[in-house]
């Protein structure tokens, strides 16, 4: 089961977040504290519908520009030779919208190469997430796990 709870204020400072955490995990639940974790804040709470599959897929997060051109500059200088997998945009009113962006990326030093020219040229914060434990847990199947359905 996975559980998300907003931590109850109280009016002389300090929260219940430690309380229901021992309450969970003295009912057994296994509890894991994800609220220093950008992605699963910023997307991974969004997100429904289970893992997937993709080889060779590194996640990213960006933050583009809130201003015409933004996703066609990404876009321009992405190589073509990759697959955009995900994609997941968020904006809080900010002069940034936040981007999750999946791409599989083949493996080898070349495609390591281009893909350090493609974030140093584009200009956006980048942050790499495929070693996140939120994209691991939730988010990323390997391939003996997946359900291939065939027709």
């Amino acid at each position: 089961m996975i559980l998300s709870f907003q931590p109850h204020t109280h009016v002389e400072g300090g929260d219940d977040f430690e309380a229901v955490l021992g309450e969970l995990e003295a009912n057994d639940y296994q509890c894991e504290d994800l609220s220093r974790n950008e992605l699963a804040k910023v997307h991974g709470r969004y997100f429904g519908g289970g893992r997937a599959f993709a080889t060779n897929e590194r996640l990213f997060r960006f933050e583009f520009p809130e201003s015409p051109g933004a996703l066609k500059n990404f876009l321009d200088k992405l190589n073509v030779s990759w697959n955009v997998s995900l994609f997941h945009y968020r904006n809080h009113g900010d002069d940034f919208g936040r981007v999750l962006v999946g791409l599989q990326i083949p493996d080898g030093l070349e495609q390591e190469a281009a893909l350090c020219d493609f974030l140093e040229t584009l200009g956006y914060g980048h942050w790499e997430e495929t070693d996140n434990e939120v994209y691991k847990k939730f988010m990323m199947a390997d391939e003996d796990s997946f359900a291939y359905t065939k027709k």
